[in-house]
């Protein structure tokens, strides 16, 4: 098993945050925020100004089941997604893009929800799944040079023969459409460039990584 670690230079404490100030707030909170910084070759930064976006936290769930050796994935509209709004353009190598994303169960953090929460609630909400299990997989954020988000995977094992046709609330705009899919060939939707989800690539590449690893655990509990 590998030893690699990593510990970053500086820690929070490096940071020196002189105010903030509300530029926006609607979906998204927009701050302006002036700050300065510990630097690599000593001292610090002078004073800089930097916007921040705060659109809350997600958790996204990978449903799999070992039995089929099958996922669970969704297809849904994404906004940001589309041309006339500025979507850029994809590699020329890649398939054309469309604001019809293939992707995994997800939600926003509300309030002090825990992980486990979001995760069964949108499972139930988006997919008509249960888990049997639930498995941390990884955090990290989605772009943090100008955004809060930290993003939460989970693998769930569930029985894929029990999702829904189609999911989500009315109430929240949602039209999702929900297929079970073959492990290998969600995986070759991946190596294809199917995928043009950050979120689904990064889930699906850690549970090609650490899958059996994962069946192992499952199998002694």
């Amino acid at each position: 098993m590998s030893s690699a670690k990593y510990q970053s230079t500086y820690g929070q404490q490096a940071v020196e945050v002189k105010e903030t100030a509300l530029s926006y707030r609607g979906f998204f909170t927009v701050h302006q925020a002036k700050l300065k910084h510990k630097l690599f070759r000593g001292g610090w930064s002078d004073w800089i100004s930097r916007e921040v976006v705060d659109r809350g936290h997600a958790v996204v769930v990978l449903p799999y089941d070992p039995v089929r050796d099958s996922i669970v994935m969704l297809e849904q509209f994404r906004v940001g997604a589309v041309d006339a709004l500025g979507a850029a353009k994809r590699h020329p190598s890649q398939p054309e893009a469309s604001p019809w994303l293939l992707e995994l169960v997800a939600g926003m953090v509300d309030g002090d929800e825990s992980g486990e929460e979001v995760a069964a609630r949108e499972m139930q909400e988006e997919a008509g799944l249960t888990a049997e299990r639930l498995e941390f997989a990884l955090s990290y954020m989605s772009s943090p040079g100008g955004l809060t988000e930290r993003i939460t995977i989970y693998v769930a094992q569930v029985d894929a023969t029990s999702a829904s046709a189609y999911g989500g609330l009315a109430s929240e705009h949602e039209d999702i459409r929900v297929f079970e899919i073959q492990r290998t060939q969600a995986l070759e939707l991946l190596d294809k460039g199917y995928l043009d989800n950050a979120a689904t690539v990064i889930a699906l590449q850690w549970l090609a990584l650490h899958r059996e690893q994962l069946l192992q655990k499952w199998n002694q509990e």
